[in-house]
């Protein structure tokens, strides 16, 4: 295969090459060769979680005082990066990783650091978050979902969709109204728990467009009574602004899923146009091949600097909400754009599902959508450069 690599990352030290190296040779060791059997029966093994645990994949961002490695979201960030380079796209690590752990770092009792992080470092416990609800996307403050105490527990009712792990998680963040008069200031998030927990009830593994790997699933919370030590924070009502908190990271981390598949996709197609032959010579030797491949090349290169100065500016703790929303959606936007004219050059081969630019097309849908719409980024953009 031809060997095309984007840029250095300048944030990337002796260590994190190190990391990127142990990745690679896990990613093809224990994910490729399964790959396709994840895809038929619709997620990952719970074995490959307690590999990636063992293999110090899980948690890298949790501090030494709870079992972990005391790094940084570019430990995650690498991780992430090299999982999507070989195209393992649907493992939820990234969510376990970079959005389901910060919330107990950032949030979270001692008590809770102390029970639960040990667990998801070695994947017994697998994480997940629980937000949209069939009648609440983006707009979280709709959501429906109860959180009345009693007690001390509280019982919890509603249900959720189309959550990334939802199949095989066992520790849920579950955002839900505490007062539901309030508004966003009446939701309260609680860690769950829900090995053996009466009135938790798992819907079916979503058949959807792309990311069949995942386990994707709905839930339902009938009564579901949760000890109080489960709410997220010292009181009730912090819950959308503990979510607003954490969305840059996210929305970030879908901008490294972007630019990986990307690297990817230009690979894979440099590799095909090399090889194939039309009209008595090669592809890559068409005027319009090379053109196009110039042009993703340029934007690629474009789209990993600006993704690394986004990283940069967030391990310093400088990155504005406006910009991690810039990357999310300009990140995404461009992939969509790269992949599909990359299948192009693949002619009829591009949509046959033997092919890897059939399942990047698929795949790669999603990422406009999730972690708020590419058109809701848009709006924090412009609501952060029209502020007073």
């Amino acid at each position: 295969m031809t060997i095309f690599e984007l840029p250095k990352s300048g944030w990337i030290d002796e260590e994190l090459s190190m990391l990127e190296n142990a990745c690679r040779q896990f990613y093809a060791r224990e994910c490729a060769p399964y790959y396709d059997a994840w895809e038929a029966q619709g997620a990952f093994s719970r074995d490959l979680w307690l590999k990636a645990g063992a293999m110090g994949l899980l948690g890298a961002e949790v501090p030494e005082a709870y079992g972990g490695l005391g790094g940084t979201f570019a430990h995650d960030a690498v991780i992430a990066y090299q999982g999507n380079l070989a195209g393992i796209d649907g493992w939820g690590g990234g969510l376990h990783n970079s959005i389901v752990i910060p919330y107990l770092i950032h949030y979270g009792s001692e008590e809770q650091k102390h029970s639960i992080l040990p667990r998801m470092i070695s994947g017994e416990l697998i994480g997940a978050i629980a937000m949209t609800e069939p009648g609440a996307g983006s707009d979280l403050q709709a959501i429906t979902t109860t959180a009345v105490k009693d007690g001390n527990h509280y019982k919890i009712s509603g249900s959720k969709t189309f959550i990334t792990n939802g199949g095989l998680a066992n520790l849920i963040i579950v955002a839900a109204k505490t007062d539901p008069k309030a508004g966003g200031r009446g939701i309260s998030l609680f860690l769950v728990e829900t090995d053996g927990l009466a009135g938790f009830r798992r819907g079916r593994n979503l058949d959807k467009l792309g990311m069949k790997s995942n386990d994707t699933s709905e839930l339902f919370f009938e009564e579901m009574r949760v000890p109080a030590s489960a709410l997220l924070g010292p009181e009730e009502g912090q819950g959308f602004a503990q979510m607003m908190q954490q969305l840059p990271q996210e929305r970030l981390l879908i901008g490294v899923y972007a630019v990986a598949r990307i690297e990817r996709a230009l690979r894979v197609t440099l590799d095909y146009v090399k090889q194939r032959a039309a009209f008595g010579k090669k592809i890559a030797e068409f005027q319009n091949t090379q053109f196009v491949l110039a042009e993703c090349a340029t934007e690629a290169t474009i789209a990993k600097t600006f993704l690394d100065a986004c990283i940069a500016a967030h391990l310093k703790g400088d990155l504005t909400t406006e910009k991690a929303s810039m990357a999310k959606y300009w990140l995404t936007d461009l992939q969509a754009k790269i992949i599909d004219r990359c299948l192009q050059l693949f002619g009829g081969y591009g949509v046959m599902a033997e092919y890897p630019l059939e399942r990047m097309y698929r795949d790669n849908r999603i990422e406009r959508i999730y972690a708020g719409t590419n058109e809701i980024m848009k709006l924090v953009i412009a609501r952060g450069l029209l502020k007073d």
